[in-house]
């Protein structure tokens, strides 16, 4: 393939803001190619006098209003309810909240890491035990668990380090906030979080450190007898359990947000949908006619560069062109396709595979599996990724089909209407959907389903209490 062609086909599958980064390095590196400037307008003078003295009345008006505001003596005139003096008054007055740049307003969530930090920092940690407590922290996890041995922190550490300091170092950080922080376990976590908290019920101590497994999966009944309770008194241990935080480090920041910008917008208009591809950011661009029309090779190295880059130039603007159009024609076909889904919802998305797709608009299958690729449509019923419309067939009684994400979000729907005490068995919810849908589904299909969507079966689902 020519380089053309492959920065063609590259232009395809990269997403919006990709797209947007790529644009602005050839616009660095290409002298020929610049960007149309969309907010030139025209700048000649009004000649309706009318107008010109509206505007000199609104102009000499609002500079009075400033003079008033500037020289009017406000802590007199609001007595007791000023907050601020005339100084402080007068550099607000002088620089407006407008001026301040968008970063200078934000903030960013404290992260787990520069928490506890400035935490050992104010506490009595040694220069020997910082530099310990610094490589724990640093080997934390998301959810603030230690992702590392003692004797891997050791290796991690210069010179000779005894275990013994390191496991000390450890129990301290433990008993920072957020208190079980840096534990290796579920059960170390939660019994530090008690100990702090005075409670040191045997029962409890017991329950946590050595049935967490029987308490997870609701084997109630043999720990009542072991420990010779009822079951409103192990509810009540349980309620205190679940007081504790098993995740320390979830609440704290761990990194950038990651925002969706969609490159599609589809909106009802009547009976029809309008499709509008998102151009907001884009680059606009043009040949530089200065440098075209004026500079003049000298040598033919200089031509041939002069002339590379202006191909290029043409070819990246003809490729931009491609990409959009390629896009609106996918995201037109995918409308007609799923229509059904754009009126009622995720319940109603159909089968579609990229080969008819592919046929509906004239293109070779690839081409529509790279437009498709990280990019986003912006519909009534929320943002999607274009790959979420291609799914997958079942096949009903009547010898029609449904896509396996309609089944997805019945599945969901059922067990988020279902009865927490009696929850619903995969078998049952196949049933169900049979009697809804008349679609042939096994009980296999549905937990591969529901495991898909991180749902736990009905054995962990149902509540006792």
């Amino acid at each position: 393939m020519t380089p053309q062609l492959q920065q063609a086909i590259k232009l395809l599958q990269l997403s919006r803001l990709e797209l947007v980064e790529s644009i602005q390095q050839e616009l660095m590196e290409n002298p020929f190619l610049e960007e149309l400037d969309a907010d030139v307008v025209d700048t000649a003078p009004s000649t309706d006098t009318l107008d010109d003295y509206e505007g000199a009345h609104n102009t000499a008006e609002s500079q009075a209003n400033e003079e008033i505001m500037r020289n009017a003596d406000w802590e007199n005139y609001l007595g007791e309810f000023s907050s601020v003096t005339k100084q402080s008054l007068g550099r607000e007055l002088e620089v407006p909240e407008e001026g301040l740049s968008l970063e200078a307003r934000l903030t960013s969530r404290p992260s787990l890491e520069g928490h506890l930090t400035w935490q050992m920092r104010l506490s009595r940690f040694s220069a020997a035990e910082l530099e310990i407590a610094d490589v724990i922290v640093g080997n934390l996890d998301s959810r603030g668990y230690l992702q590392a041995s003692v004797e891997d922190l050791q290796t991690l550490l210069p010179g000779v380090v005894s275990a013994e300091a390191v496991e000390s170092v450890i129990r301290r950080i433990q008993r920072l906030d957020p208190v079980g922080v840096a534990a290796r376990t579920v059960q170390e976590c939660l019994l530090v979080q008690m100990e702090v908290l005075g409670l040191d019920d045997p029962i409890l101590v017991s329950l946590v450190r050595d049935h967490l497994e029987d308490l997870e999966k609701h084997r109630y009944k043999p720990l009542t007898k072991k420990f010779k309770i009822s079951m409103e008194g192990l509810k009540e241990y349980l309620d205190l359990i679940q007081t504790l935080e098993p995740m320390p480090g979830a609440n704290f920041f761990s990194g950038e947000p990651q925002y969706v910008s969609p490159d599609v917008f589809v909106f009802k208009n009547g009976e029809d949908f309008v499709i509008v591809l998102n151009e907001d950011g884009m680059p606009r661009l043009q040949l530089n006619s200065f440098y075209v029309e004026n500079i003049k090779a000298k040598t033919s190295t200089e031509k041939d560069y002069f002339q590379d880059k202006i191909r290029s130039a043409e070819w990246l603007m003809k490729s931009l062109y491609q990409r959009q159009r390629t896009l609106y024609k996918v995201m037109e076909s995918i409308v007609r396709f799923q229509r059904e889904f754009f009126e009622d919802g995720v319940t109603r998305l159909r089968p579609l595979i990229l080969k008819e797709v592919a046929e509906d608009i004239g293109m070779h299958e690839s081409t529509v599996s790279r437009i498709t690729t990280s990019k986003y449509v912006a519909t009534p019923h929320g943002i999607y990724e274009l790959k979420f419309f291609f799914n997958s067939a079942l096949d009903l009684d009547d010898g029609t089909q449904v896509g396996s994400e309609s089944v997805k979000a019945l599945i969901k729907q059922l067990i988020g209407d279902e009865n927490d005490k009696r929850p619903l068995s995969d078998e049952q919810i196949g049933e169900i959907l049979k009697q809804k849908l008349e679609v042939n589904i096994a009980r296999r299909t549905v937990a591969k389903y529901r495991t898909a969507m991180n749902i736990e079966s009905s054995s962990k689902r149902k509540q006792i209490f």
